[in-house]
């Protein structure tokens, strides 16, 4: 598969180098279909062409790159941002970056960005066991770790954080709890408070405590107690009928 991209910046020595460093660290994985050097050129573009991947310059007329995300209309393309500034690294990250370049890009970290690309495409051809598992960029201060989706233990929302722990470790960046999780395959993963969401298939144990509460214990030996408001999603997900104490048994 040929991933169509473009490159967005006004600096036109820039773009240049970023298609030249492309055309050799990339092969036929990437093709560069367009430049743009404003965000209204890209919007209109965009408009018109089928875009899989922005190489996304920050400061620009018009308006700046995440201006563009923000007008975007129509499928979202991957986003890497290439900028010259690092104080947006953050904010890159909580709109969904899959990287985020400093200049002058060399061609390793480019390399670096490509393999990330090339494991968010879906595999038709290793044909393994392995072959759906969906990698996740995580931030690690200004590096990003490439975890599979069902390492994933919990995740937990801490004021404008979140706490992702996995079999790795726990990976903390920010950004609201509905909105990573709309990433996420809908089918694994279970909400169960309102500041927590499980993998349903790390759970070992599930315990009722009473008054619609729950505590779901994982195989990482964290244990979670669920929201009374889903006492229904737990009951649905883990068990088709389940007694809170002192209830009485649903009659033959």
């Amino acid at each position: 598969m040929t991933l169509s991209a473009v490159i967005v910046d006004d600096e036109p020595l820039a773009r240049q180098r970023l298609r030249r460093l492309l055309g050799k660290v990339a092969g036929s994985l990437i093709n560069v279909v367009a430049e743009c050097t404003d965000v209204d050129e890209l919007i209109r573009l965009a408009r018109r062409t089928r875009i899989d991947v922005l190489f996304l310059d920050i400061e620009l007329p018009g308006g700046d790159g995440f201006t563009a995300l923000r007008r975007w209309n129509g499928p979202p393309p991957q986003v890497v941002f290439v900028t010259a500034y690092e104080q947006h690294g953050v904010r890159a990250f909580d709109d969904r970056a899959v990287d985020y370049l400093l200049k002058p890009v060399s061609p390793q970290r480019l390399r670096e960005t490509v393999s990330r690309l090339e494991a968010r495409l879906p595999s038709a051809a290793s044909g393994g066991p392995t072959a759906d598992v969906r990698k996740l960029p995580l931030p690690v201060g200004r590096r990003v770790a490439m975890v599979d989706e069902t390492d994933i233990q919990v995740i937990r929302a801490q004021g404008n954080y979140l706490d992702i722990e996995t079999k790795r470790g726990t990976f903390t960046l920010r950004r609201p709890l509905g909105d990573f999780v709309q990433e996420l395959d809908g089918s694994a993963f279970i909400r169960v408070h309102r500041s927590s969401v499980i993998r349903i298939a790390a759970t070992v144990e599930v315990l009722a405590l009473g008054s619609g509460r729950y505590q779901i214990t994982l195989d990482c030996g964290r244990a979670i107690v669920s929201g009374r408001q889903y006492r229904e999603a737990v009951q649905r997900h883990f068990i088709a009928w389940m007694a809170e104490p002192g209830a009485a048994a649903p009659r033959k």
